[in-house]
């Protein structure tokens, strides 16, 4: 699979203007990226944007805390499917798990995935808060919740993606679950590592440097 296919182009900041997710999208479909991931107020208009494109949208929900009600959660991921999103990336409740709140964090994972149906759900799990134990409960968690990937980072916590994480990450999930690494990949050989490593999906805002060979700062 071409290395464009891995990338979902991301553009989460706050700031972000209508002016920029119209970038985002020309970018994607120019490059063949996988898909955009956006905040969910952007779907519609991203829906808009790429309806002529094979280009995925994935909304991001609870983004980037993850402490919001769970109904909250349920609702935002469903009307984003409603607007035209293809995926959901949610954030688990990062204070419940570190409470070893752990079914409730199961739960509401299933809930949002069941909510969503057959449309693809990534489950963040913000490795940078977490212990070695406390990422493998996660990821248990998580496919046991029936959800479709389980994902590093928000890019928005400490830190991103580590190689160390996924090859920890990848010991728990064996083929059960997909794993997408987010946060502070910014050039091709460190793409690439995470890919031999078992990633099939990337999250970042430098995909085009990633593709060029060129380093760049920033998610």
């Amino acid at each position: 699979m071409q290395l464009s296919k891995y990338i979902d182009h991301t553009l989460l900041k706050a700031t972000a203007t209508e002016a920029d997710i119209i970038q985002l999208c020309k970018e994607a479909i120019e490059y063949d990226f996988y898909a955009v991931c956006v905040n969910s107020c952007y779907v519609t208009f991203c829906k808009n944007l790429l309806q002529d494109s094979t280009i995925k949208i994935a909304s991001v929900v609870g983004f980037p805390l993850g402490a919001m009600q769970t109904d909250s959660k349920i609702f935002e991921a469903t009307q984003a499917i409603k607007n035209g999103a293809d995926e959901i990336d949610m954030v688990i409740n990062i204070g419940l798990l570190k409470s070893e709140k752990y079914d409730l964090v199961e739960q509401e994972i299933k809930q949002i995935k069941e909510a969503i149906g057959n449309k693809i759900l990534k489950v963040i799990i913000e490795t940078c808060y977490l212990t070695d134990e406390e990422k493998k409960i996660a990821t248990r968690l998580t496919i046991n919740a029936g959800a479709d990937f389980v994902k590093t980072s928000t890019g928005f916590g400490t830190g991103g993606a580590t190689l160390e994480d996924i090859a920890l990450m990848k010991s728990i999930t064996s083929n059960n679950i997909q794993i997408k690494a987010s946060g502070g990949i910014r050039n091709f050989a460190s793409a690439q590592q995470y890919i031999d490593l078992g990633v099939t999906r990337i999250g970042t805002s430098n995909g085009i440097a990633i593709l060029n060979g060129k380093t760049a700062d920033g998610y």
